[in-house]
């Protein structure tokens, strides 16, 4: 059974950082590309970054192109999203998800605010 589970959301002052997890199982996680998403209040679900099964590529919304860094190790089946220079629009539930043989999984979600 694919699971996708995140951790490490929290409340933090604007300026401040987070690094997110996402650790899998079920699949072999180092044959899928994993991307982040997030849902902010009253928007839709946009991605935040992704990268690729080997960790040698990644991508990002250009909002967090220069703040936001993807890393995995897949060793531990773990994803890793660090989060620096927290602004409160980037207050959201932060959710990761990866396609495994066709099918989009998504974890539970880890809620993130900052504020001050």
């Amino acid at each position: 059974q694919v699971q996708l589970v995140e951790s490490g959301g929290g409340l933090v002052q604007p300026g401040g950082s987070l690094r997110l997890s996402c650790v899998a199982s079920g699949f072999t996680f180092s044959r899928s590309a994993i991307s982040w998403f997030r849902r902010a209040p009253g928007k839709e679900r946009e991605l935040v970054a992704a990268i690729t099964n080997t960790g040698g590529s990644a991508n990002y919304a250009d909002s967090m192109k220069c703040r936001f860094t993807i890393s995995r190790d897949n060793a531990k089946n773990t994803v890793y999203l660090q989060m620096n220079t927290l602004k409160p629009e980037d207050t959201a539930v932060y959710y990761c998800n990866a396609k495994v043989y066709g099918l989009v999984y998504w974890g539970q979600g880890t809620q993130v605010t900052v504020s001050s």
